[in-house]
């Protein structure tokens, strides 16, 4: 799940001060689940620069949406005519979801709202912690299911490092080692031996060293005009 945290008021408040009409539009996919984005936190954010307005003798117009997911065109569609008649958006979805709606309707200033974080996993109720780094080539395999990239603060292919004390790691008495955790749950299915293998140093190619990255799956495209009257061979 992607994970964010919403802007705080003062600074979404200088993000939309140059506009009158503004639109709220959240997320009902990631940041609706960690509580940041969705119906309920649009309501709430929308009320409250609608009261700032009323406080401060303001004439702007606060509108306010919800989609499904902002990354796809599709359910943009359903707010189109509502983001076309306002001055600016200002989206609660993570970066994505606000790169799309700008893609999407490029003469309309569209605000990002909430600050992405990381890709993370529920440890309970209102707390979650980054489990991946979406880094192009997964080990979750050789690991127990526990990620170096993101869980060892030193991001170690043939941990542990020299500072793991108690199975904590040196930067903080709260952070597991991650290493101590392969250790474990590699121990509890048997796969010790995976640690007898001396890893060499990433090539970062499929993380972010070639630019943005792209998958293609021909079999699931669906060809552009052009392409289906374009004569074969």
């Amino acid at each position: 799940m992607i994970k964010g945290e919403q802007k705080p008021l003062p600074e979404i408040q200088g993000m939309i001060a140059p506009y009158k009409r503004v639109l709220v539009l959240g997320c009902g996919t990631c940041v609706t689940v960690c509580f940041v984005g969705g119906e309920k936190e649009v309501a709430g954010l929308a009320s409250a620069l609608r009261l700032h307005q009323r406080l401060s003798k303001g004439d702007k117009i606060i509108e306010e949406a919800t989609v499904k997911r902002q990354c796809e065109r599709e359910f943009l569609a359903e707010v189109a005519r509502q983001i076309q008649s306002v001055d600016a958006v200002l989206s609660l979805a993570c970066a994505i979801g606000v790169q799309a709606v700008a893609e999407c309707f490029p003469t309309v200033p569209v605000l990002p709202g909430v600050n992405t974080s990381f890709l993370g996993l529920i440890e309970e109720p209102g707390k979650w912690s980054e489990v991946c780094a979406a880094c192009g080539d997964c080990i979750l395999h050789l690991t127990g299911g526990i990620c170096p990239i993101t869980r060892c603060a030193k991001s170690l292919f043939n941990g542990p490092c020299g500072g793991s004390v108690g199975g904590k790691c040196e930067i903080s008495p709260d952070i597991p080692c991650a290493w101590q955790l392969i250790y474990d749950r590699l121990a509890a299915t048997g796969r010790l031996h995976l640690l007898e293998e001396v890893r060499p140093p990433r090539e970062w190619k499929s993380f972010s060293a070639a630019g943005p990255r792209r998958i293609v799956r021909e079999e699931l495209r669906v060809p552009a005009e052009d392409e289906k009257i374009r004569p074969k061979g």
